[in-house]
């Protein structure tokens, strides 16, 4: 693919903590796993990795502790192409402690360390920058300073808004895409009404895209064209940890590369899946000639 400029990602790092469990426990209830794994995770770097894979030319903003948790969140992104721009801070590294259950299911407790000091100090020259891509397990500060600089200089924002929050008006204003699941979009604009009416309510809060991510049922995009489908590629899951970051990455991947909305939504879409084969979350997601193989695949 052909880049139009950098993909900046402006997110968290975590490592990942992840344990297979017969079912996601309830509250008071306590759940035993044979084991654990460690690995690379957080939403900015886990979408980092993922447009890196696809083939996007990425650099990533987070902010990691003096820790060997740093060492192994900055291999993964050398290892996938990734240019490393994080700041290194007086603080632990960020940590998530992943539940997955047999059925593929997982249920999440994140750690934030050093991820909530990240500020819009850190943000540097956006030269050659042509796309933002934004989540919310950083400050809200620092992503509307983001958001703000990257408008200015020209670039497209792309917003995760994800963990579900209040938005100031001025992010929305200053994002192009939004991508969200069905309960963030119900945060965001309410819970009445169909799909339809919610995206239309989003994308009248600014983004000229709102994207729902709707799990083994697809994605649904409002844009200028219209509605637009694209349904989940049948897979045998095992683990679901990351599939949306994979689906964000090459998303934005695929958009920086002036691939049309449809296309760049079945991408993401079939990557998505391919990470809900495997487990983990970097570790599961899937480079660009394996995306391609299933894509032409379909095509034929």
């Amino acid at each position: 693919m052909k880049q139009a400029g950098w993909i900046l990602v402006a997110g968290s790092a975590n490592v990942d903590y992840v344990t297979r469990v017969s079912h996601i426990p309830a509250p008071g209830e306590t759940v035993l796993g044979p084991d654990y794994t460690l690995s690379a995770g957080g939403k900015g770097a886990n979408q980092a990795v993922a447009a890196g894979r696809a083939g996007g030319q990425v650099r990533f903003l987070g902010a990691l502790g003096r820790d060997q948790a740093a060492d192994l969140l900055r291999r993964s992104l050398y290892q996938s192409g990734v240019q490393d721009a994080s700041v290194t801070l007086d603080a632990p590294t960020g940590a998530a402690f992943i539940s997955v259950s047999e059925a593929g299911e997982n249920a999440i407790t994140v750690a934030s360390g050093a991820n909530r000091l990240l500020s819009p100090e850190h943000l540097g020259s956006l030269d050659g920058v042509s796309l933002l891509l934004l989540v919310l397990e950083i400050p809200l500060g620092t992503v509307l300073a983001c958001a703000r600089r990257a408008r200015a200089a020209g670039a497209r924002v792309l917003l995760n808004a994800s963990p579900a929050r209040a938005l100031p008006a001025e992010l929305l204003a200053c994002t192009d895409v939004l991508v969200v699941n069905e309960g963030e979009l119900g945060a965001l604009v309410g819970q009445a009404g169909d799909l339809e009416a919610k995206l239309s309510a989003a994308q009248r809060l600014g983004p000229q895209t709102v994207i729902v991510t709707l799990g083994g049922r697809g994605s649904l995009a409002r844009w200028a064209a219209g509605l637009h489908a694209v349904p989940a590629h049948p897979v045998q899951v095992a683990d679901t940890t990351g599939a949306g970051d994979t689906y964000l990455g090459v998303l934005a991947a695929s958009l920086n590369a002036a691939m049309p909305l449809p296309a760049a939504m079945q991408r993401a879409s079939v990557a998505s899946a391919l990470a809900c084969t495997r487990a983990g979350a970097q570790p599961s997601m899937p480079w660009a000639a394996e995306i391609e193989a299933i894509l032409a695949s379909l095509d034929g």
